[in-house]
């Protein structure tokens, strides 16, 4: 192996744990850089078609300033364990976060749509970084039995940086211009980066003179972003239908293949696939894709409901999701602080079981049900969003090495975020498929010999209604109610996925009281 140490001996020995002041404020920083790279993953959706309107081009091209951020990340984060093997992860982190925030600034900046979307591929990869490392750098900065805690306060950034983000978008969208939703990264950036500059000198990981494996870069790279790009765009160019869509599928397909067998056999791969042979990180990495699937699949639906069927407005909407995260920010650092106490599998399952309870009580809705019985579920939900991040990614790193720690965070991410994107195409196709589906069960009842029907038409007649507007009137109801059925379909067939890894949960085997990375 053609490796052989760059950092100073200093490094090699683990520092002591910070306290007190210092360890808050690393807190906060930390915290706030990992809120910022979030919450760009959403914030931007909802200005689409603003900043369409403004560079003079199509919503469907608009649609590449997310693409382009969420491509770029996605090949960045699973590079995390092998660039911090030859950077070092506080030193990774800092220069992430500096010049995510000098990207930031040039977005706003831009004149042009080809300036953009550069620098929004330039913010997707610098990015990648930024989240496992503030993960593993929080976590060896903690004392071993206040571990659970530190893993417990970054998870609540996580949580609940991309439920705020669409509000948080939409209302500077409408009450300030569209470059704000990337000048607020400015100061966030420069507090984080500083924080980390100042309070982790010192601290510095083993770095390592690695060769770049550039076989198995490439393979990532292609198969990474093509795939991205097939989730991305797959909905507006009707998936399989489209040449370019199954183009994208068959080189993603084909790459990401041969990577996975070049990387097995590769002596310094670039991503590492032998962190699979650990029980509970290979099942636990495999229970939160899944599970974060299916609650993002919920976390877009649930407004898209609100606002196609219900007739809510976009800060409505967000106003009805957003409960979900006040439980998930009290309980998350309480679970955390007490982990060492608590059987993880079965912190985890009640969280599961909390999910397919909510899922089953939002199949229950009808297209009159009032904005408070609406709130309530995602009032509830908050629960099982903390009793699952924190505990699942817990059991995930619980049996891995410090120097294996930035490597399984940045895979372990990487294929939670690859999972909401799966989670959100899935779940949109799925969800008008149906509504099509019911539409077209629901207009066989619709004819001039029911009599549901004509008694409805004659109300309509009654409130000024006539010919053909009779007809649009009805056609809307029987789209309103398809739309809902199919709502309540989805929120079933998540309950049963959510039961499912109730039981999953149960095939790992942390060590009782054990918490991420206990330094064997």
């Amino acid at each position: 192996m053609n490796a052989s140490t760059a950092a100073p001996d200093a490094a090699a020995a683990e520092p002591a744990p910070l306290q007190g002041g210092t360890l808050a404020l690393l807190t906060v920083g930390l915290a706030l850089g990992t809120f910022m790279e979030v919450l760009d993953t959403s914030i931007a959706n909802v200005a689409v078609p603003t900043i369409s309107g403004n560079l003079g081009v199509a919503n469907s091209e608009g649609t590449w300033v997310i693409s382009s951020y969420s491509v770029a990340s996605a090949i960045a984060v699973p590079l995390t364990g092998w660039l911090a093997r030859r950077v070092g992860e506080v030193r990774l982190f800092t220069l992430s976060v500096v010049l995510f925030t000098f990207a930031s600034a040039a977005c706003g900046f831009a004149s042009n749509f080809e300036t953009l979307i550069f620098f929004r591929l330039v913010q997707g990869l610098v990015s990648g970084p930024m989240v496992p490392l503030s993960q593993t750098i929080l976590i060896r900065s903690y004392p071993l039995e206040k571990r659970g805690l530190a893993l417990g306060l970054w998870a609540m950034t996580v949580i609940v940086a991309p439920i705020f983000g669409p509000v948080m978008g939409g209302w500077i969208t409408d009450n300030y211009t569209w470059p704000w939703i990337f000048y607020i990264n400015v100061p966030i950036g420069l507090f984080s980066g500083a924080c980390a500059y100042l309070l982790l000198r010192g601290r510095e990981t083993k770095t390592t003179r690695q060769r770049i494996d550039a076989v198995g870069l490439a393979l990532l790279v292609i198969g990474v972003s093509c795939l991205q790009m097939m989730l991305d765009l797959g909905k507006d160019r009707d998936w399989f239908n489209s040449k370019f869509i199954v183009t994208l599928a068959i080189v993603a397909a084909v790459s990401i293949a041969f990577m996975l067998v070049w990387e097995a056999t590769e002596k310094e791969p670039v991503v590492d696939l032998s962190l699979f042979r650990d029980r509970n990180f290979a099942l636990g990495a495999l229970i939160i894709s899944f599970g974060f699937m299916a609650f993002f699949g919920s976390v877009v639906i649930f407004p898209l409901w609100l606002q196609t069927v219900m007739g809510y407005t976009a800060g409505i909407a967000g106003l009805a999701t957003a409960p979900v995260g006040l439980l998930a920010l009290v309980l998350s650092p309480l679970i955390g602080r007490n982990m060492h106490k608590l059987d993880l599998r079965m912190v985890a399952s009640f969280a599961f079981l909390i999910f397919a309870f909510v899922s089953i009580w939002n199949s229950t809705f009808t297209l009159d049900v009032p904005f408070s019985h609406v709130i309530q579920p995602r009032l509830v939900q908050g629960i099982g969003v903390a009793c699952f991040f924190v505990p699942m990614t817990t059991i995930t790193l619980s049996s891995i090495s410090d120097e294996r720690l930035a490597s399984a965070s940045g895979l372990s991410n990487f294929l939670r975020t690859l999972s909401g994107a799966i989670g959100t195409a899935v779940s949109t196709t799925f969800w008008e498929d149906d509504a099509i589906y019911h539409h077209a069960v629901l207009s066989e009842s619709v004819s001039q010999y029911s009599q549901n029907t004509n008694s409805y038409s004659d109300t309509l007649t009654s409130l000024g209604f006539a010919g053909q507007s009779v007809t649009a009137q009805l056609n809307e109801i029987v789209t309103q109610q398809g739309y809902m059925l199919a709502t309540n379909d989805f929120f079933r067939i998540s309950c049963v996925m959510f039961l499912a890894l109730a039981v999953l949960v149960w095939m790992t085997k942390p060590k009782k009281g054990g918490g991420p990375s206990m330094g064997h």
